[in-house]
This record gives C-alpha cells, sequence and structure tokens, in this order.
C-alpha cells in the first residue's frame, strides 16, 4: 500500500513524499510538488508492481514481442531442428497477436487473455483445440523468453511464470488385446507392403517409436547382440533397446535382403543414389490393416502404449517401463500403474510372509 507524506521545508515550500511497500517487492518512494500528482504516481506504481510491469529493464522497454520473435527464429531456432517447424508455427501465431507491444507490457494478463482465445479457437478441421496444443504454443514463447533473459538480457523475468497452462486429460491407455492383436498382425502379414509386419512387430516387442523404427539403420543394430543404439530419440539422451525373439528373426530375414544403396532398414522405393535416404511411407499400408483388422479408435503410436501395457502386466516394474520406453522421469508411464496391480500385490504379500510370516 502507499503512504503519503506531507513536508514543509524551512522557507515554506510544501512537498509529498510517496512510499509504496508491497510484500515481496522492494519499497518504491518518490517526490512531488502537488498532491494530485503523488497520488496518481502511487496508483499507477501499485498497478504497475502487481502487474509485473515496474521493474522491467529499459531494454524491456526498447524492444517488442516481434523483435523477440524474429530474433530467436534467426539465432536460436536452428539449433534445435526437431523443433523448428512447430516451434515456427507457434511462435508466428503470438508474433501476429501481440507481436506490436514492448516486452515491458507483454504481460501475464495479456498472454492469459490469448492463451484463452487459442484454447477456444476451432481447427481447420472444425475440431476444438487440444489443451496440450495450447501447451506447446506456450511452451515455444517461454523458451524464447528464457533465452531473451538469460542470453539477451532484454527482460529480468518471464511473464510466463505467471500464466496457468491449461489443465491435460489424463494420458491415453489404448492398447490392443490378445485378439486384437491377432486380427492386426494377420491384416499386416497380407499387406502388400513388405515391411508393415516387421515394423508392427518390433513396435510391439519393442515401445519404440515410430520415428524411431523408421529412422533405424544397419549399422546401429547388432543382430548377434540383439540390440539396437538409438542416437536420435525424442528426450535427446541415446538409447539402447533390446531386440528378441520374433522381432529379430525379422530383422534378420531383412538383413539377408538388404539393398546396397541405402542404409536404412526400411527404405522408400524413391531412395536413389546422391539423393537424401528416406525411410517408406506406411501411412496408407497402415490404415488399411487397421481397417482390415477391425480395430476401433486405433492409431500407430497406441503400438507403443500396448508394449508398456504388456510389460506392466507381466510383472514389469514402473522404473523397467520407463527405462524401456526411455522416459525420463516415472510420469509418464503413470498411467500403467493399474496394469501392474497384480504384481504390486504379489510384492506386497511376499514382504508381509517375511516379517509376519511367524506370528
Amino acid at each position: 500500500m502507499a503512504n503519503i507524506e506531507k513536508r514543509t521545508s524551512s522557507d515554506g515550500e510544501t512537498s509529498y513524499r510517496v512510499k509504496v511497500r508491497l510484500k515481496g517487492f522492494p519499497v518504491q518512494s518518490a517526490t512531488f510538488e502537488r498532491l494530485t500528482d503523488a497520488k496518481k504516481w502511487a496508483q499507477h506504481t501499485e498497478t504497475a508492481i502487481r502487474e509485473g510491469r515496474h521493474f522491467k529493464t529499459s531494454e524491456a522497454k526498447r524492444h517488442t514481442l516481434a523483435e523477440l520473435i524474429d530474433r530467436y527464429i534467426r539465432d536460436i531456432l536452428p539449433q534445435h531442428p526437431k523443433k523448428a517447424r512447430d516451434y515456427l508455427a507457434h511462435l508466428t501465431w503470438w508474433k501476429d497477436e501481440i507481436g506490436s507491444h514492448t516486452l515491458a507490457d507483454v504481460t501475464p494478463a495479456l498472454i492469459s487473455e490469448h492463451r484463452d482465445k487459442l484454447g477456444n479457437a476451432v481447427t481447420v478441421r472444425g475440431k476444438p483445440r487440444a489443451p496440450a496444443t495450447v501447451v506447446r504454443y506456450m511452451a515455444a514463447l517461454s523458451h524464447a523468453f528464457t533465452i531473451a533473459i538469460q542470453e539477451w538480457g532484454w527482460l529480468d523475468d518471464s511473464p510466463m511464470r505467471k500464466v496457468r497452462k491449461p489443465s491435460l486429460p489424463r494420458g491415453r491407455v489404448r492398447f490392443l488385446s490378445d485378439d486384437e492383436r491377432a486380427r492386426l498382425l494377420t491384416a499386416c502379414k497380407e499387406s502388400s507392403n513388405p515391411y508393415l509386419y516387421p515394423v508392427v512387430v518390433l513396435a510391439l516387442s519393442t515401445g519404440m517409436r515410430q520415428g524411431e523404427i523408421m529412422g533405424l539403420t544397419w549399422d546401429v543394430v547388432d543382430l548377434n547382440r540383439g540390440r539396437a543404439i538409438l542416437h536420435e530419440t525424442k528426450n535427446g539422451e541415446r538409447r539402447a533397446v533390446a531386440i528378441t525373439g520374433h522381432a529379430l528373426d525379422q530383422l534378420k530375414e531383412l538383413g539377408k535382403v538388404r539393398r546396397i544403396d541405402c542404409n536404412l532398414i526400411f527404405p522408400s522405393k524413391e531412395n536413389a543414389p546422391q539423393k537424401p535416404q528416406k525411410p517408406m511411407d506406411l501411412r496408407t499400408p497402415w490404415e488399411t490393416a487397421v481397417k482390415k483388422a477391425k480395430l476401433q479408435d486405433f492409431h500407430f503410436h497406441d503400438l507403443r502404449h500396448s508394449a508398456a501395457s504388456y510389460l506392466a502386466m507381466n510383472g514389469a516394474s514402473l522404473a523397467e517401463i520407463a527405462e524401456v520406453l526411455g522416459h525420463k522421469t516415472l510420469q509418464m508411464v503413470k498411467r500403467y500403474a493399474h496394469l501392474s496391480e497384480g504384481h504390486t500385490a504379489r510384492v506386497v504379500e511376499s514382504m508381509n510372509n517375511k516379517i509376519f510370516g511367524g506370528a
């Protein structure tokens, strides 16, 4: 709150000393000749502090959000090729919406207003925009602010810290039943595409993502030891993947007739010398197989969920599932916890038998 103190000098002149005290912020003070100016300054300063605008640096008043986004796209985005396409689209949206504001005027309230506008919009497919999509838009802007703070000195703090993210629905867990799995594998075997069946077998047995499987090359696969080393993963960390049983047999069969002009395990027919190598596009054969197997609400990524679910139902701990899937934390695999309740019960029963067995 503000405190205004009237002062009279030795020569009889009157002035007004204002002090603004808000918990968690340093005291702000100023002196004015007129009481009305003192009150206006106090009100403006209190509002600015609450909105996070008062302590902005001069750089924040000198640059617009559009300038920040342009520099980020030019200098930072090329360093993150995996995120480049999505971040470019997301940041361009923010630039078009509020890019004309100076950084000092980009408040949490302003961002929240446009977060809601984004969330209430309808996509080109006529569907409401998903909360997860809004979170990704916010993540792109947040990282741009972080760079502006840490490397450019354009801001003291990010307004994104005070902006609430939309609540996300619980993680999807759609996995194949035994009957569904049999129908899908049969449909994949009967596909005219020779790669579809081994790709699906790999996905079910290893939990690898579609991009990881399609990007496999013969030099990262060790058929003798039954493993593959993934150098490019979603979280940026290298991961070893165990390949055993039927999946390993499938790779060994493919290895007998591998192409000499392409190192990809699942190459496109369009690959040619002196051109970038591309993996086979399995979208059409995959959709055909899913339709033929009469699967409802099933996507390729659900093969990864199926692999994790099978691990849980066969007694794997959440930590073990996270390691297989390549997750850094257990948060992403907690969705499978209910499937391993039987294993958990056995662990608790074993512990009780040991400590109370003689009671």
